[in-house]
């Protein structure tokens, strides 16, 4: 696992992948199958991996951070960036903190809380974590209202954030009042489409941030990354051929949810065992099951 801090030619250089954390039948986590999603990934061309929502972190029991740290720590490769997440309470983040100084994890994303926030009370905590941390950590703006861009720039100044991950969903993603402003305010190097393949070609190339996460690349890495090398590029045929690639799923998992379908989307595509999801959340129905089975082998199969 890399422990050197992360540089914005580092977001750029792989898709950040956002994958599901394995469990076993009685929900506890398990090494094996998480290895396999790791070294998958890695196959596939991509060095970037956060475990976020997809790997359920809101939800995590406390009890068991420390094994899931050591986990996607001790099972990824040399050179391989490892995120993990903290929060989304305050209480639960600084506690965190705490058992994350036992291990070099050169960032730690911080969760977004929904509701019982206010903007100044975002930034407040975000800074005590980092202070507690004793590094810069990565800022997942996810909802409207929770942090104004001028706030953000602040803590950016401050030296506190590693670097962003810009989340709010927009039907039209290059219509986006906030993203416009905040890379006014905010260096767009710092600054990453965290949304997964569908609105990155527009982010990337309207609003010039450095990169995107993905959710679909657990799957296809290699197809992926050959998106993010093409937009960079200039391809943006062979970048729109590949985004429309990945479509079908990524559509299931806006119709469904997006935690829930990936879930079951990387175990039914063969790659591993994810077991049951974490309450609370529950697995997808049968109906549903099989519309992500067949969009997922789908994806699997082409190139």
């Amino acid at each position: 696992m890399q422990t050197s801090p992360v540089t914005p030619e580092q977001l750029n250089a792989s898709v950040i992948a956002v994958p599901p954390l394995p469990r076993d039948r009685d929900l506890k986590l398990k090494r094996e199958e998480n290895a396999k999603v790791i070294r998958h990934i890695e196959a596939g061309g991509v060095s970037t991996l956060l475990y976020g929502g997809n790997a359920n972190f809101y939800h995590i029991a406390p009890s068991e951070y420390a094994e899931a740290l050591d986990i996607i720590a001790t099972e990824s490769a040399e050179k391989t960036l490892i995120v993990p997440s903290a929060g989304p309470a305050y209480g639960t983040m600084m506690d965190q903190a705490t058992i994350l100084k036992d291990f070099d994890f050169p960032t730690v994303m911080v969760l977004p809380m929904p509701g019982l926030i206010t903007d100044a009370g975002v930034a407040t905590g975000f800074r005590k974590f980092v202070e507690a941390l004793g590094k810069p950590a990565v800022l997942y703006i996810k909802f409207e209202g929770y942090l104004q861009p001028e706030t953000v720039a602040t803590l950016v100044n401050d030296g506190l954030v590693s670097w962003i991950k810009y989340a709010i969903v927009r039907e039209d993603p290059a219509q986006d009042d906030y993203l416009s402003r905040l890379i006014e305010v905010v260096d767009p190097r710092l600054i990453v489409s965290g949304i997964g393949e569908q609105p990155a070609i527009t982010h990337l190339t309207k609003f010039q941030i450095n990169g995107f996460t993905s959710g679909c690349v657990c799957l296809r890495p290699d197809l992926s990354q050959s998106m993010l090398t093409a937009i960079n590029a200039g391809d943006l045929e062979r970048a729109e051929n590949i985004r429309a690639i990945f479509k079908p799923l990524e559509d299931l998992r806006n119709e469904i949810n997006p935690i829930r379908v990936l879930h079951q989307a990387v175990a039914l595509a063969g790659i591993a065992n994810t077991g049951p999801i974490l309450p609370l959340l529950s697995p997808l129905g049968t109906t549903e099951a099989r519309r992500v089975q067949q969009a997922a082998q789908t994806l699997l199969s082409q190139s």
